[in-house]
């Protein structure tokens, strides 16, 4: 039986509490609430749930947490609104830097897109010799 929540198949083999985090928005201790909260076992495995308590589960999360698509959106709009409003947040975002203070002169590589695989492969020089 193929569990689905919120749009997400969740894994059968795994904890429930483990398999829950695979929705996006929710993480080990939303899942840990959510399993209490239903008096669920986090302990047991997805296919060993009845139907009774599966329902139970997804109500909870569909109705009491916002995930996936919806997260996504309001997400994306927070972000849309930094950007519109010009504040220095958005225009990180923009640029694709690092947004929270961290430091660019060294480590931001992956944000900025200059992954070194090996030493001496990193970006090509913007200025060549004339």
């Amino acid at each position: 039986m193929a569990v689905r929540i919120a749009g997400v198949m969740i894994p059968n083999d795994k904890r429930v509490e483990i398999s829950l985090t695979y929705v996006f928005g929710i993480g080990l201790s939303k899942s840990q609430k959510a399993l209490k909260e239903a008096k669920i076992n986090p302990d047991t495995r997805v296919k060993d749930l009845s139907e009774d308590e599966v329902n139970k589960l997804r109500e909870l999360i569909e109705k009491k947490e916002r995930v996936e698509g919806d997260l996504r959106r309001e997400i994306m709009s927070n972000i849309k609104h930094l950007k519109e409003s010009g504040s220095y947040r958005g225009m990180r975002h923009t640029k694709n830097l690092p947004t929270r203070g961290q430091r660019t002169k060294t480590n931001s590589r992956t944000v900025r897109g200059n992954t070194r695989r090996t030493m001496g492969s990193g970006r090509a020089n913007s200025s060549q010799k004339t």
